[in-house]
C-alpha cells in the first residue's frame, strides 16, 4: 500500500517587475528607512564622565610663524573652555625669506622685529621668546624601530628614556639635527600597540619612532636672526604639524586624515592616524610660484599678478565666463594706462602650476609607504588653498576626499572667515605652546619645554653660532 503524503500547497511565484532594485524605491520619494527596534540593540555603556576641556598651560605665550610670504605673530593664553583666545598679533609682509628659509639676515630681522613690535602693542605684553615654526633646513620625516632587552622584569620608565636616545642616536645625520622624536607606539615581546609599556613584564622593549630632522645650518641660522631681533628660541614645531592641531578635530587624528598645508614658497604635508603624527613632507612649491607664472606670461610686475590671482583667479573657467576681460597694467606702461587680459588666458596659466603642485603631493603620499593612513581624507589649508575652484580640481587629483580647514576653537585671529586657512599654522603653534604638545609626547615623560630633547637643540644650535 502506498504511503499518503499531504504536501502544503505551494504559492505562486511572483514575477520581477523592472530591473532588479526597482521595487525597493517608492514611487516619487526615497526609500523608507527601517530601523530595528531598541529592545534589539546593544549599545555601547554610556561613559562614565563627559570630556574634561583640554588643560593648557598657565601665562601667556608669543609664536611666529615665518613664512615666505608673511610672517605673523600671535600672543595668546589657553582659555578655561578648552580654546585658545589671541591678545594680540602682528601680520606683516614677509621679507628676506625664500621657500621657508632665511637669504637675508638684515630684511628678516626688520620683519621679524616689526611683526613682533605690532603683535606686543596690540597686547600690552613684551616678549623674551616665542615658538616658530621649522620649515627651512630641507626638513625631513622618517622612522625607526628600536628594540632594547628587559630579561623579563617590568619596563620602567628610564627603559623608555633609552629607546627614545637610541632612535635618536641611529637618526643622527651628520650636518643635521633632530628637531621632533614622536613615538608612534610600543610593542613588549609579540604583543604590538602598546601606548605606554611602563610596567609591562617582556623580554624586550621595541619602540616605533618618527624623527623630523633639519639641516644644522639653516637652525643656527634663524637663531641668529632672532637673536638680532632681540628674541630667544622657546621651540621649533614642524609647519604641518602645527597646521594639523589648528584645523583637524581630535576623532580626524585618531580615525587618520592627511592636512596638505599650501603657503607660499613650500607646500607642506602631515599624514596623522590614531592620534600620531606619522610622516611629513615639504614641497618647495607654493602660492608665489603661481603668481611668478602670472606675471611672466602676462608681462606684468608680480605685484599686479598677486592681486590679479586673488581677486579673480581660479583653476576653472565656465563657458560663459572664457571670453571675460580683466584689467591689468603691462610691465612699462605709465599712469593709469590699461589693458586688458580674458578670464580664460588668466586660468591657462593658473592652473597647470597648481596640477602640478597636487601631483607632486600624490606622488609623496602614494611613495610614503603608509598604506591606509596615506589614503586618508585630505584637509587643505594654508593661503594658498583659498585659490577657487582647487577643491574639486584636488579631489580629482588625489583621489581622496578633500575638505577645506581652517583653525578651530581660537578666537582673534585676523581673518575670521574663511580666509583664516592663511593663519593655520599660527594657530598651531600658539596651541602647541599653550600645551597641545603634550599629546605627543612619550608616555608622560618630563616637559620638553624645560628640559626635552628640543632643548638640548636648541642648546647646541647656540654653541656653535
Amino acid at each position: 500500500m502506498n504511503d499518503l503524503v499531504v504536501t502544503e500547497p505551494q504559492p505562486p511565484k511572483r514575477k520581477r517587475r523592472g530591473p532588479r532594485g526597482r521595487g525597493l524605491i517608492p514611487v516619487g520619494g526615497e526609500p523608507a528607512l527601517r530601523e530595528r527596534p531598541d529592545r534589539d540593540i546593544l549599545s555601547l555603556p554610556p561613559p562614565d564622565a563627559p570630556a574634561a576641556p583640554r588643560l593648557w598651560r598657565p601665562g601667556i605665550f608669543g609664536v611666529l610663524d615665518i613664512g615666505s610670504t608673511k610672517m605673523t605673530c600671535l600672543i595668546g593664553r589657553g582659555e578655561a573652555d578648552g580654546s585658545l583666545r589671541v591678545l594680540g598679533y602682528g601680520w606683516r609682509r614677509s621679507r628676506g625669506i625664500r621657500n621657508g628659509a632665511v637669504v637675508d639676515l638684515r630684511e628678516a630681522e626688520q620683519a621679524i622685529r616689526a611683526t613682533v613690535g605690532q603683535a606686543e602693542e596690540a597686547a600690552d605684553k613684551r616678549l623674551d621668546e616665542v615658538t616658530v615654526n621649522l620649515s627651512c633646513g630641507q626638513p625631513e620625516s622618517r622612522l625607526f624601530n628600536v628594540r632594547m632587552p628587559i630579561g623579563g622584569r617590568e619596563v620602567t620608565a628610564q627603559d623608555v628614556a633609552r629607546t627614545i636616545a637610541e632612535g635618536q642616536a641611529r637618526a643622527h645625520t651628520e650636518g643635521r639635527s633632530v628637531i621632533h622624536t614622536l613615538p608612534v607606539g610600543f610593542s613588549v615581546d609579540q604583543t604590538s600597540g602598546i601606548v605606554d609599556p611602563r610596567g609591562h613584564l617582556c623580554e624586550h622593549l621595541s619602540g616605533h619612532l618618527h624623527v623630523v630632522d633639519a639641516a644644522t645650518t639653516a637652525l643656527r641660522t634663524l637663531d641668529s636672526v632672532l637673536a638680532r631681533a632681540e628674541l630667544k628660541l622657546a621651540g621649533l614645531v614642524s609647519s604641518p604639524l602645527a597646521s594639523g592641531l589648528a584645523v583637524l578635530e581630535e576623532d580626524e587624528r585618531e580615525l587618520g586624515a592627511t592636512v596638505v598645508e599650501m603657503g607660499g614658497g613650500t607646500t607642506s604635508i602631515a599624514v596623522f592616524g590614531e592620534g600620531l603624527l606619522l610622516h611629513t613632507a615639504h614641497l618647495p612649491v607654493g602660492g608665489l610660484h603661481v603668481t611668478n607664472d602670472l606675471a611672466r606670461l602676462l608681462s606684468t610686475s608680480r605685484e599686479n599678478a598677486e592681486r590679479l590671482k586673488t581677486v579673480y583667479g581660479s583653476t576653472e573657467v565656465a563657458p560663459m565666463e572664457e571670453l571675460e576681460l580683466l584689467p591689468l597694467q603691462m610691465i612699462g606702461e605709465h599712469g593709469d594706462a590699461m589693458t586688458r587680459v580674458s578670464r580664460a588666458r588668466l586660468v591657462s596659466a593658473i592652473r597647470p602650476r597648481v596640477e602640478e603642485t597636487l601631483e607632486l603631493v600624490r606622488d609623496r603620499l602614494d611613495g610614503a609607504g603608509l598604506g591606509r593612513a596615506g589614503r586618508s581624507r585630505v584637509v587643505l589649508t594654508g593661503g594658498a588653498s583659498l585659490l577657487d575652484g582647487i577643491g574639486p580640481l584636488a579631489t580629482r587629483i588625489l583621489d581622496r576626499p578633500v575638505r577645506f580647514g581652517r583653525p578651530m576653537h581660537v578666537s582673534g585671529l585676523p581673518e575670521v572667515s574663511s580666509a583664516a586657512a592663511g593663519f593655520s599654522t599660527a594657530a598651531g603653534l600658539l596651541a602647541w605652546a599653550a600645551g597641545a604638545d603634550r599629546a605627543f609626547r612619550s608616555v608622560d615623560m618630563p616637559e620638553t619645554r624645560s628640559g626635552g630633547f628640543l632643548k638640548h637643540v636648541i642648546h647646541f644650535i647656540r654653541n656653535h653660532v
